[in-house]
């Protein structure tokens, strides 16, 4: 990070210009800012995120707004000041909080301190322009094409509003878009029950954090929607391991695979080690769960988590899933496979993996999951269950796998009904899948599967 100055704007062009320029992760630039003790100030870090997510999540957006006013297309603008620009355009027109004078100058000052002073007049122009004609925008209607007037209300590429128009419609796209873009923002907690029940960890919580906000879960009772803290070190429920990260729909899973006692589990790409945690927690103390992922970095986050949480059924491995291990063929009463995806469901939270996926992408990641899939298949027990699951919502990641794992591996679906939310019943689950979109219930999109495996030589 560039640190010029203890100037909060020079910090969130720095992240800002790492994840867009640079393929850098959005939170984990933030975060290491953050993270680093040189902002201090709650107000000023609360600012830093603020701007830093938010111009990132509006960058499709913003950039339309400054072709608007620019004698030049955003794109063949100079990196830092197409940056400047953005984050000028995201407080003049969603942070009212700044008066629109501190955006210019301090956007003018911070080019210049770039070494751009060579376009400062520039810059002033475009922004003071900008200021001016903000309520005389106009903006594509839907009236002039469904894509381009959704790409640039919900600030979402062209191509994946075309794809999700494809597979959902105009109408269910426009409120999977709504739902991403202006969502509720608050962090899901779920609860180890086997460990406290959800009162006691309720009431830790707000004796910890006096401005928390709780919220039941919309999926199941141990998940609590929390917001009104600013880290979770702060909480001791946290801290001693009786609550975990995790979005409702990733709860889904576990939740469906009828985890019994002593079952042995295997969760093949566990990173960062929600489910695994989840299923040791349902094992209570029992059975085990054999862990995996396939770097050490990766492997250490379930580790953390693991240890935080202090369950002792959880086996952790360095493992290619794509690769066969003979010593775990046959032995799995459950495979939970919730396999490397796109990623497309989470946008409402990750507001840089919309820019980072490709239209290439989707096709491989399915091949990827088709070849992870055959292996995992060879883990289940006869008459053990096969659940598999993505973050996405594609077909080609889901429905188009479910119908390919039904076709070409030994596993009939099976009816989870009874086993889902019910606010998620009278879908699919009697076909045996359930795709969850974002505004079914405020959660992540997430796709999730289970099958039996068929006895008898395969």
């Amino acid at each position: 990070m560039n640190k010029d100055s203890c100037n909060i704007r020079a910090y969130a062009l720095d992240i800002i210009t790492e994840t867009m320029e640079k393929g850098a992760y959005a939170d984990k630039a933030l975060h290491s800012v953050l993270d680093s003790g040189v902002i201090p100030d709650n107000r000023d870090r609360a600012f830093l995120s603020r701007l830093c997510t938010g111009t990132v999540e509006r960058v499709v957006t913003l950039d339309y707004i400054i072709n608007c006013f620019a004698s030049i297309n955003v794109n063949k603008m100079k990196p830092a000041i197409r940056n400047i620009m953005r984050m000028a355009a995201y407080q003049v027109f969603y942070m009212e909080q700044v008066p629109d004078s501190a955006a210019c100058n301090e956007s003018v000052k911070l080019a210049v301190s770039r070494g751009f002073k060579g376009l400062k007049g520039f810059v002033n122009g475009v922004l003071r322009g900008m200021v001016r004609g903000k309520d005389g925008i106009k903006y594509p209607l839907r009236s002039d094409g469904f894509i381009l007037y959704a790409s640039v209300k919900y600030s979402m590429p062209e191509w994946i509003v075309e794809k999700f128009c494809n597979e959902y419609g105009m109408e269910v796209t426009e409120k999977i878009l709504d739902t991403f873009i202006n969502g509720d923002k608050y962090l899901t907690l779920r609860c180890n029950v086997s460990k406290a029940d959800v009162s006691g960890i309720t009431g830790l919580l707000k004796a910890d954090a006096s401005g928390i906000v709780i919220n039941n879960g919309v999926f199941f009772e141990y998940a609590l929607k929390t917001s009104g803290y600013g880290s979770l070190s702060v909480l001791s429920a946290f801290r001693d391991g009786l609550v975990q990260v995790q979005d409702e729909s990733s709860m889904l899973p576990a939740a469906i695979a009828q985890i019994q006692e002593n079952n042995t589990v295997i969760d093949l790409c566990a990173a960062p080690g929600g489910k695994t945690l989840h299923a040791a927690d349902l094992l209570n103390g029992t059975g085990k769960v054999i862990s995996c992922d396939i770097s050490r970095k990766k492997t250490r986050l379930v580790h953390d988590n693991a240890r935080r949480c202090g369950f002792k059924n959880i086996e952790i491995y360095e493992n290619d899933a794509r690769i066969y291990r003979q010593e775990w063929g046959g032995t799995a009463d459950i495979v939970i496979a919730d396999l490397p995806c796109s990623g497309l469901g989470v946008s409402g939270k990750k507001c840089d993996i919309k820019y980072k996926t490709k239209p290439g992408d989707i096709e491989a990641l399915a091949t990827l999951q088709r070849e992870i899939l055959s292996v995992a298949a060879k883990y289940v027990k006869p008459g053990g269950r096969l659940v598999y699951s993505t973050c996405t919502i594609t077909h080609e990641e889901n429905i188009d796998n479910f119908r390919w794992i039904c076709e070409n591996l030994p596993f009939e679906s099976e009816d989870i009904e009874e086993a889902l939310p019910l606010c998620l019943k009278g879908k699919t689950g009697h076909n045996g899948y359930i795709q969850v979109l974002p505004h079914m219930a405020g959660t992540d999109g997430f796709f999730v599967a289970s099958f039996i495996k068929k006895t008898g030589r395969w």
